[in-house]
């Protein structure tokens, strides 16, 4: 990881982190451990902890290449990796309750008993838990809840400053929850900065902000009547501070999730002139809601451009349990249905994503496609 320090790049050292994703890594829930063994500007991931993959690569298990992250049996085995000694236990885990269960927290005392501090993405802040308070204590660790908003009298309302932001805002929104979003922001953003095309992101999720984002809020965390305020103002401040060409903002649920509410609040705070929808096509019900079935992509655009001044330019697909066969196939459908480009941003060329964000914005700058190709 490198940082800019008066003009000069500084590389700046990423503790050593065990991520604990016990029975969730690959799967839904695990959607923090899974994010972070692909990208993490902060923290060296040194390995993963989930018996049921243990002996495994991470890379190899998620995506189907290797990345020297290994997967281990327990927090023992993890310890004892070799190289250097880990400073972090970072849970990887996000349950739709946001909460330990009674064999996660005994994990995460024993990881602090061996002096590692922890990283923690849940709704439940273990700063405010007496047992986990006492240990941080005796144990000399820091515990970092990522998810804790500011105090309410520091919190912003929406001013409308965003009017003022020059730059075009891209918003990556999702058919539902889990489903890929903030991946395909992130990979967005490093092709765009690869071509040449100063791009942005803004992280609106617990795992965008353990991963790096410089910019961002988690949008969950936040009281209401200031979430559209909050994220305008993390949009604002990307724009003063790294002067983009281009901001990429993370989506959260799904505008039409019966229980998931962030997309409206970054529908109205960003105020995106162009959103690319994240969809899992062999997806038959929502995530952790099965009564309820997937949404069309055509319904989706439909309800998005209804309720925002923006247009839908693009359609990323979520390949699980697809075939590459299907994916292609998936692709063909859904072009000649909705009339938009359409692509997997994880297992098909970056050009293809690059394009449609230049069709949508020809004024960004063009380069050679070498690098991202």
């Amino acid at each position: 990881m490198s940082d800019m320090i008066e003009g000069r790049a500084v590389t700046v050292a990423r503790p050593p982190a065990i991520v604990y994703c016990e029975a969730n890594f690959t799967a839904i829930d695990g959607k923090t451990a899974n994010g972070l063994v692909r990208h993490s500007e902060l923290y060296e991931i040194q390995s993963v902890i989930d018996s049921r993959l243990a002996g495994l690569d991470a890379g190899m298990a998620l995506d189907g290449v290797s990345n020297g992250i290994p997967i281990c049996r327990d927090l023992h085995e993890a310890m004892t990796q070799g190289g250097d000694a880990p400073e972090l236990l970072i849970v990887g885990v996000a349950p739709t309750s946001g909460l330990l269960s009674t064999a996660d927290r005994d994990v995460l005392l024993k990881a602090m008993a061996h002096g590692l501090s922890i990283v923690n993405g849940l709704h439940e802040f273990l700063n405010d838990d007496p047992e986990f308070a006492a240990a941080a204590v005796i144990h000399s660790v820091l515990i970092h809840d990522i998810r804790r908003p500011p105090a309410k009298r520091d919190l912003r309302m929406f001013d409308g400053s965003i009017l003022d932001v020059e730059c075009p805002r891209i918003a990556v929104l999702g058919t539902d929850g889990a489903i890929g979003k903030r991946t395909t922001a992130t990979i967005l953003t490093r092709v765009l900065n690869e071509h040449g095309v100063r791009a942005t992101l803004v992280g609106t999720g617990q795992t965008s902000l353990m991963q790096g984002a410089r910019h961002g809020v988690a949008l969950d965390a936040i009281p209401a009547q200031f979430v559209t305020g909050e994220l305008e103002g993390a949009v604002v401040a990307a724009a003063e501070t790294d002067r983009p060409d281009v901001i990429v903002v993370e989506g959260q649920g799904a505008l039409s999730h019966p229980t998931y509410l962030s997309s409206t609040a970054i529908l109205r705070g960003s105020r995106p002139e162009a959103v690319i929808l994240q969809h899992a096509p062999v997806r038959k019900t929502l995530s952790d809601f099965p009564s309820f079935t997937m949404p069309r992509p055509a319904d989706e655009i439909r309800l998005i451009e209804t309720f925002a001044d923006t247009k839908v330019i693009g359609l990323t697909l979520n390949h699980e349990d697809m075939t590459d066969g299907e994916v292609d196939a998936a692709i063909v459908a859904y072009e000649l249905e909705l009339g938009i480009p359409v692509t997997d941003a994880i297992d098909r060329p970056a050009s293809r994503l690059l394009d449609m964000v230049f069709a949508a914005f020809p004024g960004l700058s063009l380069g050679p496609l070498t690098a991202v190709v």
